[in-house]
């Protein structure tokens, strides 16, 4: 079995990866990263000795990053749970533009471990 973790490039995306590799550290999985911000992604975070897979998203069949992550699921049939930020945004903001983590959340095969930002001068919790 293994994780996967969607790094988004947003305060979300490294809460992500932070709940993500402690997630595989604890189950004593692989950890599959799907890098979603088209650059590079810093995971020196990782520690040594956990296995860690990058996906990346490139060319015209990656311009939907909810598809580019169903796909990376599908073609993974060990991963048995995903890890993905989620932002704080208004209904009237959710309903303008859309979300990426509640369509994953909706659509994915797997269960989703959803991490939020901790509230200005909070822990999180």
């Amino acid at each position: 079995m293994s994780v996967m973790v969607v790094v988004p490039d947003s305060e979300e995306g490294v809460r992500a990866l932070e709940a993500g590799v402690a997630e595989a550290t604890d189950r004593s999985t692989t950890l599959v990263v799907v890098n979603l911000t088209l650059g590079r992604i810093d995971i020196s975070g990782v520690p040594e000795g956990l296995l860690a897979e990058m996906i990346t998203r490139s060319g015209k069949g990656d311009r939907d990053p909810v598809d580019t992550v169903l796909r990376a699921l599908e073609s993974r049939p060990e991963v048995d749970r995903l890890v993905i930020g989620v932002a704080r945004r208004s209904p009237v903001g959710k309903f303008l533009l859309g979300s990426i983590s509640q369509r994953l959340i909706l659509e994915a095969e797997v269960p989703v471990l959803c991490v939020k930002r901790p509230l200005a001068g909070g822990d999180g919790r």
